[in-house]
């Protein structure tokens, strides 16, 4: 359901009664299913209003929920007084409650969407649990209707070695939303996703619901609009800031449960490690044709943002895994090649030395192909959990480090 119709169902914060979802009679089914998204949509608008009484007063809440009740009459009942006093209520506003007003529904429709994304992920989560089958959209379920049409896993091998997949990334003029404000959501989000997929002491769902209040609160009190206008690299920076929860630790995920799924389906053991046939590219920064703000300079520095990118995550991972991977060489045997890796690294300590293989410096790794195994295969899949953890990554999995920005 959309945020203009989610709207409809608002809650109100005076009594049960009021705010009810209003969902199909002939649909029982879809009411039980979706009733964890209404709770959402109740609690994040019940936090939000409470917001606005406190941080703008009475008045200002109560023309919301006329505004609110009136909206409803006329879209849910086609009452034509409910509009006539709309039109009325709406008319009479001066230019600063308009803005109270407007941002006050941009920002519930904005937590609706939020709620509503979450859903998506507890139904798909659902879907799972139950064990009903690859759902469409899904790699599994292409790979199912692959093996359907007789389509051979070696030739399905063949085709990932030479596909080539390169999304690319745009300032689109239509994202006006701040960094601030997207973090703000991403942690309204999580927060959702604690009180969904956790069983809450009453102690930590009272924490929980603190940390939505604050984080709405922090929303309500950030300009939705910047008020100055973005230069280019700006627009760089904001857009490598969605790799770090997305391409990034999503990526290697994808490529080893792809691998999975067709070593499963190839019963002759053939089945190898897929090459990167997804490569990320940008526009921002390298729009040399279209935006007169972009010059040769300005291209290398996106460049060099790009790479500082890519290192730094990768850096941040070699360290990490340096200090999970306390191997000791009298217990566990090692390559000659990791021996040697070790041997330069920058790392002199001497307790590394005798205890676990220090983490190398990024002039000594060598450019060989990805590691292979059950620790190549847990660095590739990663770990979730409720707090980000790193995620490890084999070189090639980086979507970055493709030739595939725009000139």
């Amino acid at each position: 359901m959309h945020a203009d119709g989610a709207t409809q169902n608002l809650r109100q914060t005076s009594g049960p009664a009021q705010g009810q979802p209003t969902v199909g009679r002939h649909e029982p089914e879809l009411r039980e299913k979706d009733q964890p998204l209404w709770e959402d949509i109740r609690l994040l608008g019940r936090l939000l209003g409470d917001t606005i009484r406190v941080q703008e007063g009475e008045a200002v809440f109560a023309i919301v929920e006329k505004i609110r009740q009136q909206s409803v009459r006329f879209r849910r009942d086609e009452d034509a007084d409910a509009r006539l006093e709309l039109e009325a209520v709406l008319n009479s506003l001066s230019h600063e409650r308009t803005i109270e007003i407007i941002r006050a529904f941009s920002y519930f429709s904005h937590l609706s969407n939020i709620a509503e994304d979450q859903h998506h992920v507890r139904r798909t989560r659902s879907h799972s649990h139950a064990d009903s089958g690859p759902r469409p959209g899904t790699m599994d379920h292409a790979l199912a209707r692959a093996a359907e049409s007789g389509i051979a896993p070696a030739r399905l091998q063949a085709f990932f070695a030479a596909a080539l997949v390169c999304p690319v990334l745009t300032a689109h003029p239509t994202e006006v939303r701040r960094k601030s404000t997207i973090d703000r959501e991403m942690e309204i989000a999580e927060l959702l996703a604690q009180r969904d997929r956790m069983r809450l002491t009453p102690a930590e769902q009272a924490d929980n619901e603190a940390a939505l209040r604050c984080a709405i609160l922090t929303l309500w009190q950030t300009s939705i609009l910047r008020r100055t206008r973005l230069k280019v690299l700006d627009e760089v920076v904001n857009a490598l800031s969605y790799y770090d929860y997305t391409f990034l630790r999503e990526l290697p995920r994808f490529y080893a449960e792809l691998e999975d799924a067709l070593a499963r389906s190839d019963r002759s053991g053939n089945a190898t490690e897929l090459p990167s046939f997804v490569r990320m590219g940008s526009w921002i920064g390298g729009d040399r044709d279209g935006n007169p703000f972009v010059s040769a300079a300005v291209l290398r520095q996106a460049l060099a943002l790009q790479s500082q990118k890519a290192m730094t995550f990768y850096l941040e991972e070699v360290h990490a895994l340096g200090g999970e991977l306390s191997l000791d060489a009298r217990l566990v045997s090692v390559s000659t090649e990791l021996e040697q890796l070790a041997e330069r690294s920058p790392d002199p300590a001497p307790h590394d030395a005798t205890s676990h293989t220090a983490a190398p410096s990024p002039e000594s790794m060598p450019a060989s192909s990805p590691p292979r195994g059950p620790w190549a295969r847990r660095s590739r899949a990663g770990r979730r959990s409720a707090t980000p953890s790193p995620t490890r990554m084999s070189p090639k999995s980086c979507p970055i480090s493709a030739p595939c920005i725009a000139p």
